[in-house]
């Protein structure tokens, strides 16, 4: 319970990046079918979830910070 509370901000990232990534080969695609990202439903939808973690790291609030004088 432990590892979702403190990573909570990278699940949420990965599951609206993977949405995201799905919604956007589904309605936006690639009509020909030689885009390497958004050609298979797959990719996009891992490359969306890569995506949704890493923004999600940007609002992890770091407790760690010791400020010296």
């Amino acid at each position: 319970m432990a590892i979702l509370k403190s990573s909570w901000t990278y699940i949420l990232g990965a599951l609206i990046g993977a949405m995201a990534g799905y919604f956007y080969w589904r309605y936006v695609g690639c009509s020909t079918g030689t885009c390497p990202i958004t050609a298979s439903p797959i990719m996009s939808t891992m490359y969306g979830s890569i995506m949704g973690i890493l923004l999600g790291g940007a609002f992890k609030k770091n407790n760690n910070i010791k400020i010296s004088k």
